[in-house]
This record gives C-alpha cells, sequence and structure tokens, in this order.
C-alpha cells in the first residue's frame, strides 16, 4: 500500500487505564499544571468519544479523578510548576507580563501566578530589568548592538523590547546604557 491509499489509524479506546497511562507519560515528559493535563487529557477523550462513541462524561468523570489523585500525592503541583516557569521564563528575557499571560494559558490560577512572579525579587532586585537586559543579549539589542549602528536602531530595538511587555521606561534604560557592562553592575547592587 502507498501513502494515498493507507487508511488513518482509528484512536484507541479511552479506557480508565489508558488514560491513567496517558497522564503518566505526558507527566514523565513535561512538567505541567492540573489544568493542562485536564486539557491534554480531555483531547484524548474527545478523540475516543468520536471514534469509538463513549460517553464523553463518564471519562470526563475518570479525568477529574485523576488530576485530584495526582494533585493529593504531589505528582502535580501547579505553584511548583509555575515557580519553574516563572524562573526558566526570567532567564530567557521574558517580562513579568508575558510570564503571567502564558501561565494563565497553561491553566495556572492568577494567585498561584501572582505569587511566583513575586518570587523573582528573590532572585534579583529588579527582575524586570534583568530580564530585559537578557532579552536584549539574546537578540542584539541596544548595549550589545555595534555602537555605529545603535543610533538608527534605536526605535526599532525600544520597539523589540515593548513587543515582549517592558514598559517604555525599562527598555529605555537598556537602550540608552553606555555598555552591558555597566547596567549589569547597576542591577547587581
Amino acid at each position: 500500500m502507498n501513502e494515498q491509499t493507507r487508511k488513518p489509524r482509528r484512536p484507541r479506546k479511552a479506557t480508565p487505564k489508558s488514560i491513567e497511562n496517558a497522564a503518566l507519560a505526558y507527566l514523565g515528559r513535561f512538567a505541567t499544571s492540573g489544568e493542562n493535563l485536564r486539557r491534554v487529557l480531555m483531547r484524548k477523550v474527545e478523540r475516543s468519544a468520536r471514534a469509538h462513541g463513549s460517553d464523553r462524561a463518564e471519562r470526563a468523570a475518570i479525568v477529574d479523578a485523576l488530576i485530584g489523585r495526582f494533585t493529593r500525592s504531589g505528582l502535580l503541583d501547579d505553584l511548583t510548576y509555575a515557580e519553574g516557569r516563572v524562573l526558566s521564563m526570567h532567564r530567557r528575557g521574558a517580562s513579568a507580563r508575558a510570564i503571567r499571560l502564558k501561565l494563565r494559558q497553561k491553566g495556572v490560577a492568577d494567585e498561584l501566578v501572582e505569587e511566583a512572579v513575586a518570587g523573582l525579587s528573590r532572585v534579583t532586585p529588579e527582575p524586570e530589568l534583568a530580564a530585559a537586559l537578557r532579552l536584549a543579549e539574546r537578540r542584539r539589542l541596544g548595549p550589545y548592538r555595534a555602537a555605529a549602528a545603535r543610533p538608527e536602531a534605536r526605535e526599532k530595538d525600544l520597539a523589540a523590547l515593548a513587543r515582549a511587555g517592558f514598559s517604555y521606561d525599562t527598555a529605555r534604560r537598556i537602550i540608552e546604557a553606555e555598555s552591558a557592562e555597566a547596567l549589569a553592575a547597576e542591577i547587581a547592587d
């Protein structure tokens, strides 16, 4: 058979054991929030229900019970997940605004998002400035750009930092810095 005549495979029937196995496999590969895991498992349930006509509500109850069990056992912990994602995204140069948005998209509760983002102040005294500097380094903006090209690229660099979610004042501080080393020393103080 060639690829054009091959029939698409039907999804397997979503049994309680297969749902649990899928959840454990997903958790083995990815850190996630409880709500995001629920979304992943419900997509599997939906595909199975369309193919096999199984009861969606019954399978949704299985998913909810599984999420509850994993949360009680500590296998799923939204705060720990949020704290890890916040640190990871901050190291890559994401603004607090972008971090909040991403975590909310993953289904993390607002109070947990705020608690995790507030934890950044324990890492560095000026987390927004540190993240903006890291983004500028990665994208070669402001002090990381050749000195001759900086004046003509000023507006473009400011716009790049604004699109990343940084305030105008933070972006201006990065772009107008004499050197990256001086700005890094200012952050470390």
